[in-house]
């Protein structure tokens, strides 16, 4: 007997989430957070600590990491012939020193306007984009890269529900321990609780370690406005597997061992290179990929994430890898528990 799929609809999606559970700062230490461990056959529950993971992954399986670095996209200058601040959020780089920018606030800020960061270092703006933002060119001296400038003048891109100013500890905090590749304007946060410790643990015990690469944009915060989601756009994101992560992966599923994925970054990239049956090939590229119940995994056995916002993507995915019953009622049990949500809260392990 063939099985109905169901389809959901946006408001299925819906749960109260009071402020007091948005975590406005890290943990104290990155492997220290909670950790909801989600049982999916028989839909137990256990409450135990980020460091407590590696009872959950075998020798020789795979846990895959999404090494994104975050760069600190988020500048403020002042508007030439004004006193107006103006904050440039960065969202990619187009060609050398032009870049495509949100501007706050955005109707003061026009076409050949210039902004200015310091005395020697500004940008000309020099168009508008379909979405409402801005493309900006910098102009700096001579002797510097502009990554060396943004890294300069820039801060890190907290997540507009985070409602403190910024911290010194921030910059470091908002950056896993193992980012390489600069491109992301957030944080693929599961992989935030992570320290070098519990890496060399799982190390130690024979867990295999891989890495992809997806650039985090800034769509992973924009809400889904559509009941229907089948008609929901993602915004399309950079992303890389490597010749030795797909062979590590391919490895792993051919000797019937589990491949455990932090982060619904590193899922997005996984399920989008899946080529046929249960292989993946090494590809670099940009996805759209929306993954929401019913999708059926074909890679991933085991899924780490953060508690995320009602009606967002990162909780569909979720609830396409948990069952969307099953997510609801851990949501209901986090807030129960005291469970910090969103960027700098605690974790799930789906497995």
């Amino acid at each position: 007997m063939i099985s109905k799929k169901v389809k959901y609809k946006l408001a299925e999606f819906e749960f109260p989430l009071p402020k007091k559970y948005i975590s406005q700062h890290p943990s104290q230490r990155r492997d220290n957070a909670k950790l909801m461990v989600l049982h999916k056959d028989t839909k137990k529950i256990e409450h135990r600590k980020i460091f407590n993971i590696s009872d959950y992954i075998r020798k020789n399986d795979l846990i895959l990491f999404n090494n994104t670095k975050v760069y600190p996209a988020r500048l403020f200058a002042i508007k030439d012939h004004t006193d107006a601040t103006v904050e440039v959020f960065l969202l990619r780089e187009l060609e050398n020193n032009l870049w495509e920018a949100m501007v706050k606030p955005a109707r003061k800020v026009r076409i050949g306007n210039k902004l200015v960061f310091t005395k020697k270092i500004y940008c000309d703006v020099i168009d508008n984009t379909i979405s409402g933002g801005r493309v900006v060119r910098f102009e700096y001296e001579e002797g510097n890269s502009i990554h060396e400038i943004i890294e300069k003048i820039g801060t890190p891109p907290l997540p507009p529900y985070i409602k403190r100013p910024i911290e010194y500890r921030d910059k470091q905090r908002y950056q896993t321990v193992f980012a390489e590749k600069r491109g992301s304007v957030a944080a693929p946060t599961a992989g935030l609780h992570f320290t070098n410790r519990l890496l060399k643990k799982l190390k130690d015990k024979g867990v295999k370690i891989g890495f992809i690469t997806l650039h985090i944009g800034i769509g992973t915060f924009r809400p889904v406005q559509v009941e229907d989601l089948n008609r929901h756009q993602m915004d399309s994101e950079y992303f890389e597997v490597s010749p030795a992560t797909a062979l590590a992966i391919n490895e792993a599923k051919k000797k019937r061992r589990k491949v455990i994925v932090v982060g619904t970054s590193t899922a997005r990239a996984l399920e989008t290179v899946v080529v046929s049956g249960f292989q993946v090939t090494p590809k670099r590229g940009w996805t759209d990929k929306f993954i929401y119940p019913p999708y059926k995994f074909k890679m991933a056995d085991g899924l780490m994430t953060n508690f995320h916002m009602p009606k967002s993507t990162l909780m569909m995915m979720s609830s396409a890898f948990a069952g969307h019953g099953f997510i609801l009622k851990a949501y209901r049990e986090a807030k129960k528990h005291n469970y910090r949500f969103l960027s700098y809260g605690d974790a799930m392990l789906i497995v």
